[in-house]
């Protein structure tokens, strides 16, 4: 969140059951880092009053969305467990695998409707769904409720 913002009722509440709740019920909340081979790719996202980072895989179709850098396009809620922001075309599904390790934090690709994906809650791997990157610092941003302009843009390549 940036500096001097207000904290949303959802996230102060996100914070408060992820610092009481016990062991197990805290493990489904937090995200769990996939094994998967990351590049040193990195994009910057922003909408309201968020700036967030993410890290993105070593696969064609990430590098198909960092081809399209820098963009702006709209992010919306969908379901109650992700953000969707639809791109300007559709990305390759070239060597696109399914996968089974699932994580909150977890930015995808879901071809047949040509959109990102960004998962704040537990979700379940359907096909078509192709895993980009992660989320760099948690899930925050994604709990505001609503539709807003999005940015993206190439960060950077990680050292």
């Amino acid at each position: 969140m940036k500096a001097g913002s207000n904290p949303t009722r959802r996230s102060l509440i996100a914070m408060a059951l992820t610092s009481v709740v016990p062991g197990p019920v805290q493990a489904q909340t937090q995200p769990i880092a996939p094994k998967v081979r990351s590049s040193k790719m990195r994009i910057e996202f922003s909408f309201a009053d968020f700036v967030f980072a993410a890290s993105l895989h070593d696969n064609p179709s990430a590098q198909d969305l960092v081809s399209m850098m820098p963009l702006n396009f709209t992010i919306e809620d969908y379901s109650n467990n992700e953000k969707i922001a639809y791109l300007p075309r559709k990305l390759t599904g070239q060597n696109s695998i399914a996968f089974d390790n699932e994580a909150i934090g977890d930015l995808c690709y879901y071809a047949p409707w040509g959109n990102l994906v960004f998962y704040y809650a537990r979700y379940r791997y359907s096909p078509g769904l192709i895993r980009l990157g992660r989320l760099d610092n948690g899930i925050e941003p994604l709990l505001t409720r609503g539709k807003f302009p999005l940015k993206a843009r190439l960060l950077s390549e990680r050292a």
